[in-house]
């Protein structure tokens, strides 16, 4: 099930709510909390019914072993390493054979010129998000971490449907003990600041990232099947896909915070503006902050983080990242993807290190710089990204760079110094509202403040917000006219179509 969906919004959300208040008053925290982790399942079991048994499974099998490494601690005084690689390494499995089967054996076919067939293994919702959430769980109770949840909570902090479709990853620490804690009881004087924060989301999502969707889907799609592009298509294709996934994810993410914020669970913020970043590693703290955590946590800095000089901190970059960029999607675009994240982390790296102490390095011209450079840096990943294959990846970024020819649409003549700069207009089948659009789009990117921001003075997420706007929500009939009329047209934008999430299916 879609947030993004009628039955959704008019049905399973107001039915959710209405029902997890009656069961609260009839029987307490544990009916409530019970009806809570139903109609998450229902609502994942939407999808496809059979994977519910693959989801209840996985959380069996992790809550046991917990159980076992806090046993073995108690025991020994030392928890298990052999127990713990056990149990992540069934998780990894899992995931690898349905997320990576068909992947590797399509590429030793390819290799080898052989034809091995398992058929096709279908991947399940949401299987990367669940099965890191609880590879987390496991590592932190190795490590110590208060772990001694029942099994009720526990599934809470899994199946949690605002959250489990598309993240964020959320660590048990900063969940588990909220829902512990918690006496069950829903307050309706969080629902104006949670359903605000849903309506803005679902705005993101149905009405900014949608309404530019068709351009950059019409673009590549077209390159797939073979079409050359030049310089000014292949930027308004590829301009307009950083908007749609800009917005895609900022809307999901915030929809996720509000809706958690109904049932008084604070998320841990997922998105906060990464097209404002001076860096790749800026980029990297504020896109997918919980799965760039994860990767920090779990895999950089076991492998040794930067602790073992600067050619081990390197290769350990771009091993973090050509696996992040695996998680992406089984597919050589998503590992090179990955490897060009790795490979502009390291640059960062470097440069930051060569210009330590130099005053040059933060003048206002360098600044303005750096936000370019990388912003150009993020579009190129985004082609390799969002290409079906290398062909479409190939042409895209070589149409880019002028090597198929510069040329603007005939309405850009109007720009006399264009002319007069020897730039040739063809008739381009690129609409002016396409060009006004992406760049209304991307001022509200670059320049206005972020939905969390926005939202300080509720505080639905535990974690403090950062760079505080002067624009402030709060409770008043003048903001719930603006989220009202936000809502209003979100719902109408759904009247033409609903779409996935580009995160919907990882």
């Amino acid at each position: 099930m879609l947030f993004n969906s009628y039955i959704f919004i008019f049905g399973f959300l107001p039915l959710t709510i209405v029902a997890y208040r009656v069961f609260w008053s009839v029987g307490g925290r544990k009916a409530a909390f019970s009806w809570l982790v139903a109609a998450s399942l229902f609502f994942y079991a939407w999808w496809n019914p059979p994977y519910v048994a693959l989801v209840l499974a996985s959380i069996l099998f992790n809550y046991f072993g917990g159980i076992l490494l806090r046993l073995t601690r108690s025991k020994s005084g030392k928890p298990s390493f052999a127990l713990l690689s056990i149990w992540v390494a069934v998780n990894l499995l899992l995931l690898g054979y349905y997320k990576y089967a068909n992947f590797f054996v399509d590429t030793i076919n390819y290799a080898a010129n052989m034809h091995l067939n398992i058929g096709h293994v279908f991947l399940p919702l949401a299987i990367s998000f669940f099965t890191f959430t609880q590879i987390s769980y496991l590592v932190d109770t190795y490590h110590g971490a208060p772990s001694e949840y029942d099994l009720l909570d526990y599934c809470l902090f899994v199946v949690f449907f605002p959250h489990l479709i598309a993240g964020p990853i959320v660590r048990h620490h900063e969940i588990l003990p909220q829902i512990w804690k918690s006496d069950g009881y829903l307050d309706i004087t969080r629902l104006p600041a949670a359903l605000t924060l849903f309506a803005f989301g679902l705005f993101s999502k149905t009405v900014l990232a949608d309404s530019i969707a068709p351009y950059s889907t019409t673009y590549f799609d077209s390159v797939y099947q073979g079409l050359m592009p030049n310089f000014f298509s292949a930027w308004i294709g590829t301009l307009a896909f950083t908007c749609q996934i800009y917005f895609d994810f900022a809307g999901y993410s915030t929809m996720a915070l509000g809706l958690a914020y109904i049932f008084d669970i604070k998320m841990p913020f997922n998105f906060d503006s990464p097209y404002k970043s001076r860096s790749i590693v800026e980029f990297w703290r504020r896109w997918h902050m919980s799965l760039s955590r994860f990767l920090r946590d779990y895999l950089y800095i076991p492998l040794g983080g930067n602790r073992r000089g600067k050619m081990r901190r390197y290769i350990n970059l771009m091993i973090t990242m050509l696996l992040g960029g695996l998680w992406h999607g089984a597919g050589w675009t998503f590992v090179i993807c990955g490897g060009l994240h790795g490979l502009y982390l390291c640059v960062n790296h470097a440069w930051t290190t060569l210009t330590r102490g130099r005053a040059w390095a933060n003048a206002w011209p360098m600044r303005g710089f750096y936000y370019f450079i990388t912003f150009l840096a993020v579009c190129a990943a985004w082609v390799v990204f969002k290409a079906q294959n290398l062909m479409v990846m190939r042409r895209t970024l070589e149409a880019m760079v002028g090597l198929h020819g510069i040329s603007f649409p005939i309405f850009f003549e109007r720009f006399s110094v264009l002319g007069r700069l020897g730039v040739r207009f063809e008739n381009i089948a690129i609409s002016e509202s396409a060009v006004l659009w992406i760049a209304a789009l991307l001022a509200i990117a670059f320049f206005m403040p972020n939905v969390q921001q926005v939202m300080r003075n509720a505080q639905p997420s535990f974690e403090p917000v950062k760079r505080p706007s002067r624009i402030a929500w709060q409770p008043s009939p003048g903001w719930a006219l603006v989220a009202g009329t936000a809502l209003v047209c979100a719902v109408i934008a759904m009247s033409s179509g609903v779409s996935e999430f580009i995160y919907f299916q990882f």
